[in-house]
């Protein structure tokens, strides 16, 4: 009997949980850059990929060239000892070991550079190696009996690493950045997915989303979600490898909205988890009260 009542008293928390859970989620904000910075992107032998986009011709004989967007081609030369840099961006001279500031218009995947590749499918392992040595060199802990320049600089590289590892870590935000290392830009208002079966498609997820009753039938959903984002992603890949960036835009603006139903299915099921555990504390409690006052 206690069994049975704790399921409906879950059942009829989900019920309510699922009613005041927001219909939408905003789309994520674009990354900006205030500056055109290095871009190259890898040119490597993939398998040939046939997609149709809108009857537009994928495939071509124009490979993405590397090129470079580097705001200044000039040395840098140390705050500190006036020393040349060796390269850029740099984090700490090599003559005197000063932290440097941070390289105005410097790319993210140059900031976390030599272990990242510049590509869209970059190894999110290695992403997270660099960063967190990174965090560990720069950290402001690090320079606490430093002069107050050197404290201000190790705080805005650490932000400045931080925000180039979040750009860098998810297929959107990273895709979105690298367009706008080319000059264009996914605005708010102006998304160009606008097909009636892929809009139809969109909202047969929602409500099913909001129908489920099961974990399964949650699962379910999201297996199927996160197996769209995998063929965008290998589409998304694919068409920056060919230069073909007006294309690029269309697939990322597509995965912005599949992005949306991923989060909010990790926001119900996280709903879920927490509920069910409120359930069942509240229910052990009961239990111990009742034990406690005897018969």
């Amino acid at each position: 009997m206690f069994h049975t009542n704790c399921l409906l008293r879950v059942s009829s928390l989900l019920r309510a949980a699922r009613c005041l859970m927001p219909k939408r989620h905003a789309a994520p904000k674009t990354v900006t850059c205030s500056h055109r910075c290095m871009s190259t992107f890898h040119k490597k032998d993939t398998r040939h990929r046939d997609a149709n986009f809108g009857g537009a011709d994928y495939r071509t004989d124009k490979v993405f060239s590397s090129r470079s967007y580097s705001t200044s081609e000039a040395k840098l030369n140390c705050w500190n000892c006036k020393q040349l840099l060796d390269r850029t961006p740099s984090f700490f001279c090599d003559s005197c070991k000063a932290i440097q500031p941070p390289e105005e218009g410097a790319s993210y995947f140059k900031i976390l550079d030599w272990l990242v590749d510049y590509t869209f499918t970059l190894d999110t392992h290695k992403l997270q190696k660099r960063y967190l040595q990174l965090q560990r060199t720069l950290h402001p802990d690090n320079f606490s009996q430093k002069s107050v320049k050197e404290q201000e600089y190790s705080e805005s590289q650490s932000a400045l690493v931080s925000k180039a590892y979040k750009t860098l870590l998810k297929p959107l935000s990273r895709g979105l950045y690298m367009l706008e290392l080319e000059g264009m830009h996914l605005k708010e208002g102006t998304d160009s997915v606008a097909e009636s079966h892929f809009l139809m498609e969109l909202m047969e997820i929602n409500e099913a989303l909001e129908e489920a009753q099961t974990p399964e039938e949650v699962n379910k959903i999201g297996q199927d979600t996160k197996g769209k984002l995998a063929d965008l992603t290998e589409l998304i890949d694919a068409a920056l490898h060919e230069g073909k960036l007006d294309i690029a835009k269309e697939l990322l603006t597509e995965m912005k909205y599949y992005a949306n139903i991923e989060e909010k299915l990790e926001s119900s099921q996280t709903l879920h988890v927490f509920l069910l555990d409120v359930v069942i504390s509240e229910s052990v409690t009961d239990l111990v009260v009742d034990y406690g006052s005897g018969p």
